[in-house]
This record gives structure tokens, sequence and C-alpha cells, in this order.
């Protein structure tokens, strides 16, 4: 299941945007709105991550921001070792089985 991200932007809004294009308003235009509303959007979240008093209080910098808000699906490497440890906690794997694997899957490069 994918999750909608933080800045997409409501029904309402693209219906609006969907009724200007109909109604013969430009490309460009459009562009220009989805494009500018968007970045507000992105500006927001920033600020409001930048507000929180654990991150004002730490000092984290722009690669934090970054990390924050764009944060990188995990490998699949990751996604296989979740699966692991979701397989053994429900019963589904031995123990001796689940470490196998889990060790196999450690040696392997991201």
């Amino acid at each position: 299941m994918t999750q909608q991200h933080t800045i997409t932007p409501p029904p309402e809004l693209i219906q609006r945007w969907s009724e200007q294009f109909e109604a013969g308003r430009s490309l460009y235009a459009m562009f220009e709105d989805i494009y500018r509303a968007g970045a507000d959007a992105e500006l927001e979240a920033c600020c409001e991550w930048l507000a929180k008093p654990e991150v004002a209080l730490t000092g984290k910098g722009p690669n934090d921001l970054r990390a924050a808000r764009r944060p990188k699906a995990p490998s699949l490497k990751e996604q296989a070792l979740d699966e692991l440890h979701i397989s053994f906690d429900r019963g589904y794997l031995k123990e001796g089985a689940a470490d196998t694997i889990r060790r196999a899957l450690e040696q392997l490069d991201d």
C-alpha cells in the first residue's frame, strides 16, 4: 500500500485545476500554480520541522532536514530483514532457520 505524500494537493484543489484546464487555461499557467502550491507546502513543512524543540535544541542542519523530508526507501536487504523478523515473530520460521537467513542477508551489500 502506498502512502500519500505530505505535499499531495487536496482533491478539491486538483478538481479546481482540472476545471480551469478544461475551461481553456494554459498549461504553462497551470503548472506555475501547481509548482508554487507544492513549493509552498514543502516550505511550510520544512519550517514546521525546524521549529520542533527537539530539532532546534540539537542544532540539526541541512542534511538532517533533507533526510527528514526525503527519506530513502529501505533497501531490498532491509526489507528482507524486516520480513524475516515478522515471519519469525509470527512463528513461521524456526529460530535456527531465521538465524541462518538473517546472517546470510547481513553479508549482502545494501
